[in-house]
């Protein structure tokens, strides 16, 4: 019996194409299915959700995910990637600043704990995370088989030093932002973000994505252009950067 998005908790965005917002920080995790390839997009916050996100992208993929984006470097959507042994982890060049030393990861187990993780668990995330393997400096195309290619882009600084968006061409065409765009809350911009880069990143996005495309924020529900726009001019107007 064919199993749907929905059936799973995915809203399902284009054709081949969904997310799931995981439960606690309302984080997004994006699925691409190809053909004999899957790219899952961003990990959660622990290695318990990224387990159940990767084995529900599988049912909807029809087989094992082959590649992994991280967006940046935060434990909300990293702390999950260990779960997925065996797959090609991508990030932005230099990510391994973070995710790669023990000082950055024992910030993100601290940090995750601030934010209410319990300590066995942030601590067991902490200790098994590892650093992508392929780093991207402009963007990256992903192949992932009958026709469905990926841009994988370095757009930041921003929301923090690492940030990554995915592209997904087709109609529409979806993009996922991490937290340089947020929907469900104001941006958040903590010790690590670069506010004089961010509205230049949301250029980027825009400029990849175009006027039509679904853009998906790290939390809160898919908005579009215009949004991005406003947030972009809001972000500006808060660092006090111009155009």
């Amino acid at each position: 019996m064919t199993v749907t998005w929905e059936e799973l908790g995915w809203e399902r965005l284009a054709p081949g194409v969904g997310r799931c917002r995981l439960p606690g920080w309302d984080c997004t995790v994006g699925l691409v299915v190809g053909a004999g390839a899957a790219l899952v997009v961003d990990a959660g916050s622990s290695l318990a959700e990224g387990a159940r996100s990767r084995t529900r992208a599988q049912s909807l993929a029809g087989d094992r995910v082959t590649h992994l984006a991280l967006t940046h470097p935060h434990f909300d959507h990293v702390f999950g990637a260990a779960a997925f042994a065996g797959a090609e982890v991508y990030g932005a060049v230099g990510v391994d600043a973070v995710l790669g030393s023990r000082h950055g990861r024992e910030e993100l187990r601290a940090d995750a704990v601030r934010h209410g993780l319990a300590e066995d668990l942030a601590a067991e995330a902490a200790e098994t995370l590892t650093a992508p393997r392929h780093h991207v400096s402009g963007e990256w195309t992903l192949d992932l088989g009958s026709g469905r290619q990926v841009l994988l882009a370095n757009v930041g600084p921003g929301h923090t030093a690492y940030d990554l968006a995915v592209l997904v061409p087709g109609d529409p065409e979806v993009v996922f932002c991490g937290d340089l765009v947020e929907e469900s809350g104001e941006p958040q911009a903590g010790p690590d973000a670069v506010p004089a880069r961010w509205p230049e990143a949301l250029d980027r996005l825009l400029s990849l994505g175009g006027g039509g495309a679904v853009y998906v924020p790290g939390h809160g529900a898919a908005v579009d252009a215009a949004f991005v726009r406003a947030q972009r001019d809001a972000l500006a107007a808060r660092f006090g950067v111009s155009r």
